[in-house]
């Protein structure tokens, strides 16, 4: 029998002070440093931070899908 893969969805949030891709890049690459095998970004959310009515940051919620790891016996 063939055991399914499962995959494991977790909800970041990036921040940048110059557009709301470099906030997603910014998810993405943190990302990738302490979790392996990434398979989705999904962008959920985008909006901003004001500062004196005007955009101080953009910000984007992104779910991240990656493949999760069986328990060593």
């Amino acid at each position: 029998m063939t055991d399914g893969d499962v995959y494991k969805v977790i909800e970041l949030i990036g921040t940048s002070t110059t557009s709301w891709e470099e906030a997603v890049k910014t998810v993405v690459d943190r990302a990738t440093k302490t979790l392996r095998d990434l398979r989705i970004a999904e962008v959920k959310e985008l909006d901003v931070r004001l500062e004196n009515g005007k955009i101080a940051e953009y910000r984007a919620k992104v779910r991240l899908s990656f493949k999760y790891e069986k328990e060593c016996d």
